[in-house]
């Protein structure tokens, strides 16, 4: 079933995909040969699943695979060639995990491979040349961690590199030339997490010289915001606004700010009130399509979580009405896949089975 824009916004359409056989949240998803694999996350009860499943892209039909090893959810997940490397997350005594497994797509089964070196949960991964870099997480004490791990799958083991000048959890990370730009503010955990306020830091790891540069911190403190890069340039949107620490009065509220970095320039520009987002949000799904940068369900001011999507043109630098998503969520797990935007599971009224994607008209 495809949803069509209509308007300024004709480009995109969703598409709907037969729902998930487990409703859930927190669920950890990966793309490969043509398959959409999710695995684990919170059931219904709110505890970590061992249950995965695939939908098959070309028949649009799910399978159940072979159950993870440890139950888990919130977990990070890396494509290498036919395996899926699960690592992290939280366990069924919301525990963080030091567990990582990695499926055997040909084969059909599970194999564990050397753990995490300390467990953690909301940790952010970044796959280049076959290599798996692991950055940051909260451990058993809450703590955000600053340590750096590469794993090497010929030798199935995790070397440390140069610590994060700062410790986060829950980061955003992009990949760009040679860098790992690691963005701090935190995302929603599985257990329902917090931590400690969320982290404005901005960082770039160097792959070739192995060091680590401070770039200037986001300008305002936002929990739940949404991060996306495209053209040379990363997205900070909206999000719960933290009051500051001297003011004890202000509670936390839905902004519809718009932060973005300029790679080149160095620095953080606030983009004014006529460039913010039409609806203030937080806990959404953010990612780069077709030109825009698009700001997709979450939660507001209203009651129930929100159905509506945005996208701001990256040539005509306004935010545009998309066509609003066929079921409501927030928490979603996402994944981008070629001319898709995967938005999986998540919470409606409850933990959600639906499966959508956001595409460009034209590859629908």
């Amino acid at each position: 079933m495809n949803t069509m824009a209509t308007g300024g916004s004709r480009a995109f359409a969703w598409q709907v995909f037969p729902p998930m056989p487990t409703c859930r949240v927190y669920g950890t998803v990966a793309y490969q040969d043509g398959h959409l694999l999710v695995l684990g996350g919170c059931g219904q009860a709110g505890l970590p699943l061992d249950t995965a499943e695939t939908l098959d892209m070309a028949s649009h039909t799910w399978l159940a695979l072979a159950p993870l090893p440890t139950p888990r959810a919130g977990a990070a997940a890396v494509v290498l060639g036919k395996q899926v490397l699960v690592m992290g997350g939280v366990d069924e005594g919301q525990s963080p995990v030091a567990a990582v497994e990695a499926f055997l797509a040909d084969e059909g089964r599970w194999e564990r491979r050397a753990t995490l070196p300390q467990a953690a949960m909301g940790v952010a991964t970044v796959e280049r040349d076959g290599m798996v870099y692991a950055l940051g997480g909260m451990g058993p004490d809450t703590a955000p961690q600053a340590q750096v791990r590469v794993y090497e799958p010929r030798g199935d083991c995790w070397l440390s590199l140069p610590s994060m000048p700062t410790p986060c959890y829950g980061a955003s990370t992009f990949l760009h030339g040679n860098k790992i730009y690691v963005l701090g503010a935190p995302i929603p955990l599985a257990g329902g997490r917090q931590g400690k306020l969320p982290v404005t830091a901005f960082e770039a790891f160097d792959l070739e010289a192995r060091t680590w540069t401070r770039h200037p911190s986001l300008p305002s403190r936002r929990a739940f915001a949404g991060c996306a890069m495209a053209e040379g340039s990363v997205f900070s949107l909206g999000g719960l606004q933290q009051p500051g620490p001297h003011n004890f009065y202000s509670r936390p509220h839905f902004v519809n700010t718009v932060e973005m970095f300029d790679l080149e320039h160095g620095s953080w520009t606030k983009m004014p009130r006529s460039l913010r987002m039409r609806d203030k949000r937080a806990d959404f799904v953010v990612g780069s399509l077709g030109n825009h940068i698009v700001a997709i369900g979450g939660l507001g001011n209203q009651p129930c979580p929100l159905g509506s999507v945005e996208g701001f043109s990256l040539a005509r630098r306004r935010w545009e009405a998309l066509p609003a998503m066929p079921t409501a969520r927030c928490s979603c797990s996402s994944l981008q896949a070629g001319h898709r935007l995967f938005v999986i599971g998540g919470v409606a009224q409850g933990p959600s089975q639906a499966v959508e994607a956001l595409c460009l008209r034209d590859g629908v």
